[in-house]
């Protein structure tokens, strides 16, 4: 049975039945697990992003907070490593991020030429305060899911990661799990 669409100047259009096919020729689940990554991403980051804007910063703050805070004392290069951007890219947001006393940056003490970058108090309480309403929204979810779902969903995102971009998964000690 077609559907029935009503376009935009009031003619009646024919649907066709629904098929195993989206109208690019591809897969109708596929295109629709696409779809629907990008409306939990956009849900995800709704939260953090209007934590981010009333700070006057953005994603690229948000994720230098997080991975700073999971890996305390990483040095700009491993952060450019799991960030995959420019010098360049990161050099703006992490002055932002250090004139407002969010992040330390301090030399080694074995390589004065690396510099080691670290959460200062201010920078701990707005990270937990982008990533509560995150977690909140996995534990929402979590609950109305079957058991093992966080499980397959990991394997699946794991699987999904670019190998040559994908980093090993630590503790909040910055140690390999």
């Amino acid at each position: 049975m077609s559907q029935e669409n009503t376009g935009t100047l009031g003619e009646k259009h024919e649907n066709p039945p629904l098929s195993d096919t989206s109208s690019l020729g591809l897969p109708r689940e596929l295109v629709e697990a696409v779809e629907l990554m990008f409306f939990a991403y956009r849900d995800f980051v709704s939260d953090p992003d209007t934590i981010l804007e009333s700070h006057g910063f953005g994603r690229a703050h948000h994720r230098v907070l997080h991975f700073v805070g999971r890996r305390p004392g990483m040095s700009v290069s491993e952060l450019l490593h799991i960030l995959s951007i420019t010098k360049q890219s990161l050099s703006r947001v992490l002055k932002d991020l250090i004139e407002e006393k969010y992040i330390i940056q301090e030399t080694d003490e074995q390589d004065r030429r690396i510099k080691r970058l670290l959460l200062s108090a201010k920078g701990h309480k707005l990270h937990r305060n982008l990533i509560d309403p995150q977690i909140r929204r996995f534990q929402d979810s979590l609950a109305k899911s079957e058991s093992g779902t966080l499980e397959k969903w990991q394997e699946f995102m794991l699987h999904l990661t670019n190998m040559e971009t994908k980093i090993d998964f630590m503790d909040d000690t910055g140690r390999e799990k």
